[in-house]
Order: structure tokens, then C-alpha cells, then sequence
């Protein structure tokens, strides 16, 4: 039999989902004359018995993607958004619980953090001005992230932070590595350690019979613990340091099993300055040129002992 004269085969329909992308979803909750601020921008994906709608146009099992918009802002309001995973839980909750045909949801939220404006002392306010508890100002250090993901039984949160920039401007060092003939690089035994984190953590907490975490103090924690570690690392290789973030992490926060990070090394290279007549030492307080591109890219995760990993090797699309 000649390959133009093979039988077709069948044509399947692998995975499927989904949902209204983007909800961009501001909350004020009013405390007298104090003002607090929940900034969310909530995507949706649903999945389950959803194949006629791609067989033959069938509608019959298609919750709109419009309705579910409609449900995220109906729910900032109804219940109010405590923290993100506790409002992106409740989302996935009706999802699957209202909706026969929708099996399996999935919740995605960037979290934007706001902090109050502080107001001058009453001697030098407008006249007639009362404190103000209503004006804030966009923190800019880093987004907070969850995924929720929901089947009606089990849940699986996965929560982190992106856009985070920190440095160490000493107190890291990189030598002894592998030199062949295409090796330029000089050993660094006094450097900036540069990166911008981009991190995330799996909670354990899978069923509604065990007690959920305290989201908000859990994101406190976390992001304390990896800046400490980051810190106080005496820092040979950025890969040393993102385990060093990484097990402080577990070893501090019982209620994380798993953490992964994407550190690109924001790479600091010092200026040539003796065409100058110039000496750049480090000793003295050196002039460096901070490169944007290429970069170094470090990843890995770092799991408590016995663990399975389940967070996603390559985090572009988490």
C-alpha cells in the first residue's frame, strides 16, 4: 500500500480550555475615612465536556467567557477580595460547582500593590484639610502571582512574585570555572550580584478538610525569607545564592513544599577607564556599565525531602 492510498486516520481533539483572559478588577473597601485598595487582573480558563462545542458548534455546555468577566466583578463585590487565592478559590469553586459541564477550572492572578501616601503634619496642611487616608501611590518592587487550579476535589495553589530587582554590590565572587580557548571572561573576586526574581511556590494544602494557609501572611514571609537569604549569602555563584533563597523558604514556611526561581543575572561589568588614565577599583567604589542583554539565566528547584515536583520547568507562561 502506497502512502497516497493509507485509510485517514481519525482526527482527535486533544487538550482544551477556555475563559475570559484579563479582568482587570479594582476593589475599594471603605473603613470610616481609611480607604484600602485590592488590584487584580484575574484570568479564567475552563475545561470538561466541551467537545461539541469544537465537533459541531454546540453551545449547549459553553458557560460565555462574558459571564464569567461578569462573575469576577459580581464576587469582588458579594464576597470582597481577602487575598488573591482566597478570591481566586471562591472563582474556581462556583465554577466547577455550578456548571455541570466545566470539570476543572483555572484561576490566574497578578496582584498590583498599593501603599498609603504619607501626608505632611498638620501645621502645614491646606487650610481645612482633614488627614488624608484615601491617596496612595503604586508600589513598584514586584507583582504578586497566583494560579489556582480546581476539579472538585483537589486543589493546587501556586503563588509567587515576578519583577523583582535586587543586587548585592559586594560580597560575591565568580572564578575556577571551565576555560577553553573561546573563554574571555576575566575571574571576579569582588562583584555586583544582580537579578530579578521571578519565583514560584507550591502550597500543600490540596483539600478543604485540612486547614488553608494565611495567604497574605504566607507572601509576607516568603518574600522576607528570599530577600534575607539573598542578603546574607556570601555568594560564590548565582546558583548558590537562588538555593540558598529557595531552602530558607522551605525549611522557614511548613506550609510550601516547593519553590522555583528564573534568575537572569542583570550582568555588571566594570568600565575600562585607564584610556583615561583612570584606575577602577573595586576597593574604591568602581564605575560599571550595566549590561541589558545577553544574560545569564539560572533555574531550578528547590523541594522539601520526599517531594514530587509539580511546578512547571519553564515558568513563561505560568
Amino acid at each position: 500500500m502506497t502512502a497516497h492510498s493509507r485509510p485517514a486516520r481519525p482526527v482527535m481533539l486533544g487538550q482544551n480550555q477556555y475563559g475570559k483572559a484579563e479582568n482587570r478588577v479594582v476593589k475599594i473597601t471603605r473603613d470610616g475615612d481609611t480607604h484600602h485598595i485590592k488590584d487584580l487582573n484575574v484570568s479564567v480558563s475552563l475545561s470538561g465536556d466541551l467537545e461539541e462545542v469544537h465537533l459541531s458548534g454546540s453551545n449547549a455546555h459553553c458557560l460565555p467567557t462574558d459571564t464569567t468577566k461578569n462573575t469576577v466583578y459580581a464576587f469582588a463585590k458579594e464576597y470582597g477580595i481577602e487575598s488573591a487565592e482566597q478570591f481566586g478559590i471562591h472563582l474556581a469553586r462556583h465554577f466547577v460547582t455550578s456548571q455541570e459541564p466545566i470539570h476543572r477550572a483555572r484561576i490566574r492572578i497578578e496582584e498590583y500593590a498599593w501603599e498609603r501616601i504619607a501626608t505632611s503634619d498638620a501645621n502645614s496642611r491646606f487650610i481645612g484639610a482633614d488627614e488624608v487616608r484615601h491617596s496612595f501611590v503604586r508600589k513598584g518592587q514586584e507583582t504578586r502571582l497566583t494560579e489556582i487550579t480546581y476539579d472538585g476535589e483537589q486543589w493546587q495553589v501556586i503563588s509567587g512574585l515576578k519583577d523583582l530587582v535586587v543586587m548585592n554590590s559586594t560580597n560575591s565572587e565568580f572564578w575556577g570555572y571551565i576555560k577553553d580557548k573561546y573563554t574571555t571572561l576575566k575571574e571576579a573576586y569582588d562583584r555586583i550580584l544582580a537579578t530579578e526574581v521571578s519565583g514560584r511556590w507550591r502550597f500543600n494544602w490540596t483539600d478543604d478538610e485540612q486547614r488553608m494557609p494565611n495567604w497574605e501572611r504566607s507572601y509576607e514571609q516568603v518574600k522576607k525569607h528570599m530577600l534575607q537569604a539573598f542578603a546574607e549569602t556570601y555568594s560564590l555563584s548565582l546558583q548558590q545564592t537562588l538555593y540558598q533563597m529557595g531552602s530558607r523558604v522551605i525549611n522557614h514556611r511548613s506550609e510550601i513544599d516547593e519553590i522555583r526561581f528564573s534568575l537572569p543575572n542583570k550582568h555588571h561589568f566594570l568600565v575600562d577607564l585607564e584610556p583615561f588614565g583612570l584606575k577602577n577599583d573595586t576597593a574604591e567604589g568602581a564605575v560599571y556599565y550595566a549590561a541589558d542583554r545577553p544574560y545569564g539565566l539560572i533555574e531550578a528547584t528547590v523541594l522539601r525531602d520526599g517531594v514530587e515536583p509539580k511546578i512547571p520547568v519553564d515558568l513563561t507562561n505560568l
